[in-house]
């Protein structure tokens, strides 16, 4: 019997994320202030602007193959079971394209396991450490 699939449509973007009021945040780009601001109305503290130590949930804006880069450093601050999500170009011609990020997120010791929309020129696509490095 198919179990039947599940409906996201009803959720919030945050929700979609896994945000909750304790995570510790980090935000890594240039990112849409609405998006800022909603986030760190959900937060008990504020996002940091940059990584100094560890966090639960980090978001990486990407906005060329040269931003790429930054994953790797990334990785270096998200806790064991944290989630670096990376948004990125989407559709045809983006740069850098789907397989590109997914290659340097694999590359920085990391598996991807969630896509969402974000906006209608970024995806989301969440990384997380492998369970068998945790």
């Amino acid at each position: 019997m198919k179990r039947p699939e599940r409906d996201y449509s009803g959720r919030s973007l945050f929700e979609k994320l896994g945000i909750l009021a304790g995570h510790h945040v980090a935000l890594i780009g240039r990112h849409d202030e609405d998006f800022v601001l909603s986030l760190n109305e959900r937060l008990a503290k504020a996002a940091s602007q940059s990584l100094r130590t560890e966090y639960d949930v980090i978001f990486l804006r990407i906005d060329s193959p040269a931003d790429l880069a930054k994953i790797e450093r990334s990785r270096l601050h998200l806790r064991a079971n944290g989630s670096l999500w990376i948004f990125h170009p989407k559709g045809r011609g983006a740069s850098p394209t789907d397989a590109e990020v997914r290659a340097a997120g694999i590359a920085a010791g990391l598996v991807d396991n969630k896509i969402s929309a974000y906006t209608d020129s970024h995806t989301a696509t969440r990384f997380v450490i492998p369970l068998s490095l945790r």
